[in-house]
């Protein structure tokens, strides 16, 4: 996939990788063995999900001595969000149809109340 926000739906589309990258980023750094311990699931498990994670660019790691610590890079989300934002202008348009509608069937019942 070379489209960056169809990279980064089908990393996030696995809900233990969402976990992963979830707990990531309330933890702001994390070894693989913590998160093997967090999800439950093997090592190797954990290890396809990071690389799943780092290929979106939600995730960077750092080696010190024999470990990795991998953290969240917010910048990973940003084509998620400029493909949600061509959409944005359409559902405003919509909710201000609806809320117009809305208004007309309170004047219509306001003035079917006054009528009887």
């Amino acid at each position: 996939m070379t489209d960056p926000a169809g990279v980064l739906m089908h990393a996030l589309s696995d809900p233990t990788r969402r976990a992963i990258f979830e707990q990531i980023v309330r933890k702001r750094e994390m070894t693989v063995v913590a998160l093997t311990q967090y999800a439950g699931v093997s090592q190797p498990a954990v290890s396809q999900h990071l690389k799943a994670l780092q290929e979106a660019r939600l995730v960077a790691g750092r080696r010190y001595g024999r470990n990795t610590f991998y953290r969240a890079e917010p910048q990973g989300l940003a084509p998620l969000a400029t493909w949600l934002r061509q959409y944005e202008a359409l559902w405003a348009q919509k909710f201000d149809r609806l809320e117009n509608y809305l208004q007309q069937m309170q004047r219509k019942e306001k003035n079917r109340g006054r009528k009887r």
